[in-house]
């Protein structure tokens, strides 16, 4: 596979399972739809949890915390406490974070290019399977 001008080798994932190297469970972090969205939103800048929150439709306070928290852990948010009343929380990426983000915006890209013919297909195959339970 050619990504640019640079030759990526792409190992298929009985390679990945084999060595048991912990990619699935690094895939399953932030391929999770909330984190993909936190670290976009983290992406300008420091945000204060209602932020996030709101910049987020349909994610429940319980959802957020959940993200940041694994976010964190995995090194790639950071969580600064303010000493107020009541507390102010602050998250920022870090630089592990940041190493990410471009990646984050070639899937965006490349899902803004393409999410007509993905549409088209959706819809040529709802019409070749009435009835299907696949959405």
């Amino acid at each position: 596979m050619s990504v640019g001008h640079t030759a990526v080798t792409v190992l298929p994932v009985s390679s990945y399972a084999e060595e048991d190297c912990g990619i699935r469970e690094v895939l399953d972090r932030i391929g999770d739809k909330w984190s993909v969205l936190v670290i976009v939103e983290l992406t300008p800048g420091v945000r204060r949890f209602r932020q996030l929150q709101r910049a987020l439709p349909g994610i429940s306070q319980r959802m957020l915390t959940l993200t940041v928290r694994r976010l964190e852990r995995d090194g790639l948010v950071a969580r600064t406490v303010h000493p107020t009343v009541p507390p102010q929380v602050e998250y920022r990426l870090t630089d592990l974070g940041n190493s990410f983000t471009h990646m984050v915006k070639a899937l965006a890209e490349w899902s803004a290019d393409h999410r007509d013919r993905i549409a088209d297909s959706r819809r040529a195959w709802d019409e070749a399977n009435p009835g299907s339970d696949v959405r």
